[in-house]
């Protein structure tokens, strides 16, 4: 404005129509910085003051303090305002000027990559949350346990999933308290398979984490559930009177051949999420360990239900309930290799960052959605609780690929700031966490996680000695690490109290909470890859074309083909993710074949290189 002799008085009426409204004292808060662009009038004036001073498309916009900031104003009159919110961040800022074929286009493409994720288990689960059928068990309860429908948590073939759980409150209205008697069962099986030492008179093979005993609390209230949907509802379940339901009804084989093939129907396919549900049948009803083998007076509490359980099958299994149970047991047992045989994987977990591990290397590849975080980051004196949430999302993603953790472990991960006595490793094993602390002896950041905190804690991979890594100081990561510690932590936490953990929420008017659980961890994981990860070629953002929505699970992924792409080696990958190279060679030698024959020229060309 100096150069061109511009006051803002000048340069409102050369930029300004006369039909639009428009103030001149607008301008006059932004040379004050005092206030800067943000609504879309805002930022198409600051585009025109471009051209008028011939300078390059977005040269002001890049310079603004707050880039990552979504713009307001844009014309959405038919959709909602929570839905608005959530699309505004990735419109352009020219959307409104935009002819309304190509708004609709935009505004597709949002919805269904970024906002949905365009997979077909994605579509799938978006019809299927509409169905709420659970039996729900409120007195028991394990972390993230609320039982919701089939597709709040799927099997990845066999392998961890997220724990993603998206709920919907207005969709809870087919959910049902579990009958007191089915309560009651509930629970004694629950205590038999988590307390420390088995009640007198009953025998056991195995016990139950935390994780497991919620994860079966919630498979068998959907199975329960679907038993007492309405056939004639949204559901078409068997339409059983809840007070009817009980434990006994588990050794009959028509009970559970009418589950597995009403599951499939709603999907279409049978999955490993069948085979599991028979495997759980087959522990409960094993000889000598099982606990309904254990419980013969739940034959009693068994009514008919017309075309599933007769009378006369109730009578038969009073007289001998040992006879019984062989019966189911030998038919499970035959059911799990049928199904298995024909079983699809309806949720293939590498799907949304197949881009990532297809790329020469993936690690690189998803590395530069920390780089675009650190782009866009806002001006911490002038915005200090979105540069805080920016470096909590740049310190997860960076934790995940230098630890390789699982999302249990990392969010739980306690900190200990610089100059404190850190927690011993006896502590951290009652509390089955690990901690972040500055070790003096490496003169660096130090995780340290016993083995008992790990899911596959019995792993040969663990040697029943705790996880050990010095984190490198590459990319600027300890500047980073302590500016969270020292300053954008307590912005976050907002006067709350301080759960402990090295990463926590943003504390609001609403939440006091500052923990992470399962969902909310994953969301934010899954928010960060929203923003920063997915290429939005509308706005220009985003760091990888082709990325989908996906949690903090798939960077274990990242690092292990990274790792078999490099060296072909199971082994060294399963250094990588705390785990066996058997199971590397199970989930990721899919990623190996194309490069096997790579990996051995590099090896024999050196012969031609030397000479």
């Amino acid at each position: 404005m100096r150069r061109h002799g511009d006051s803002y008085w000048h340069l409102h009426r050369a930029v300004v129509r006369d039909d639009e409204n428009f103030n001149h004292s607008t301008i006059r808060h932004w040379l004050q910085e005092s206030k800067a662009p943000r609504s879309v009038a805002s930022l198409e004036v600051l585009a025109r003051i471009e051209r008028r001073y011939r300078l390059p498309t977005g040269y002001f916009k890049g310079k603004l303090p707050h880039q990552t900031r979504s713009a307001s104003g844009h014309i959405l009159d038919d959709i909602g305002s929570a839905e608005r919110r959530r699309l505004a961040w990735h419109l352009p800022d020219d959307f409104n000027t935009r002819p309304r074929d190509e708004q609709e286009e935009i505004l597709e493409w949002v919805r269904r990559v970024i906002i949905s994720g365009s997979t077909d288990y994605r579509r799938f689960q978006a019809a299927a949350m509409k169905q709420r059928y659970a039996i729900r068990f409120p007195g028991i309860t394990y972390g993230q346990s609320e039982v919701a429908n089939d597709s709040s948590r799927d099997r990845r073939g066999g392998y961890e999933d997220d724990g993603a759980s998206f709920t919907d409150p207005d969709l809870m209205s087919g959910v049902i308290d579990a009958p007191p008697v089915l309560a009651m069962e509930m629970a004694e099986l629950i205590r038999f398979k988590t307390a420390t030492l088995t009640a007198f008179g009953l025998q056991r093979n195995g016990v139950w984490g935390e994780e497991t005993a919620s994860q079966k609390v919630e498979h068998l209230g959907l199975m329960f559930g679907a038993l007492a949907a309405h056939p004639r509802g949204p559901v078409r379940g068997y339409g059983v009177p809840p007070q009817h339901l009980t434990f006994g009804l588990l050794i009959f084989p028509s009970i559970w051949d009418w589950y597995v093939q009403w599951r499939e129907r709603r999907r279409g396919f049978y999955t490993a999420w069948e085979v599991d549900m028979l495997r759980i049948s087959l522990a409960l009803t094993r000889k000598e360990t099982g606990w309904l083998r254990q419980h013969p007076h739940l034959a009693t509490r068994v009514h008919p239900i017309e075309g599933l359980v007769s009378q006369r099958d109730i009578d038969r299994t009073c007289v001998d309930w040992d006879d019984a149970c062989d019966i189911y047991f030998k038919h499970a047992a035959s059911r799990v290799k049928e199904i298995q045989r024909v079983a699809r994987i309806h949720r293939d977990p590498f799907e949304p960052i197949m881009p990532v591990l297809e790329a020469d290397s993936p690690v690189g590849e998803y590395r530069k959605i920390t780089e675009e975080i650190l782009r866009l980051m806002p001006d911490e004196r002038r915005y200090p609780r979105y540069a805080a949430e920016a470096t909590r999302s740049f310190l997860m993603l960076r934790f995940g690929l230098h630890l390789g953790l699982r999302q249990k472990n990392l969010r739980q991960l306690m900190v200990c700031e610089r100059g404190r006595l850190p927690r011993s490793e006896r502590q951290l094993a009652d509390m089955k966490r690990g901690e972040l602390r500055w070790s003096e002896r490496d003169n660096g950041w130090e995780v340290l996680i016993p083995s008992v905190a790990f899911k596959n804690a019995n792993s040969s991979y663990f040697g029943s000695k705790p996880f050990r890594l010095i984190l490198p100081n590459l990319g600027g990561l300890y500047d980073y690490i302590e500016a969270y510690i020292d300053r954008h932590r307590r912005v976050l936490l907002g006067g709350a109290t301080d759960p402990g953990t090295f990463f926590i929420k943003t504390v609001k008017t609403n939440s006091k909470d500052a923990s992470y659980d399962q969902t909310t961890f994953y969301e934010a994981w899954r928010l960060t890859i929203q923003r920063y990860g997915i290429y939005n070629p509308y706005t220009g953002r985003g760091a990888i074309p082709g990325l989908l929505p996906h949690g903090p699970h798939n960077v274990r992924d990242v690092l292990a083909t990274h790792i078999l792409k490099q060296t072909g080696s199971y082994e060294q990958a399963s250094y990588a993710i705390q785990d066996t190279p058997d199971m590397v060679a199970q989930h990721y030698g899919r990623f190996l074949p194309q490069d096997k024959a790579a990996l051995a020229a590099r090896i024999l060309n050196q012969v031609w290189e030397a000479a």
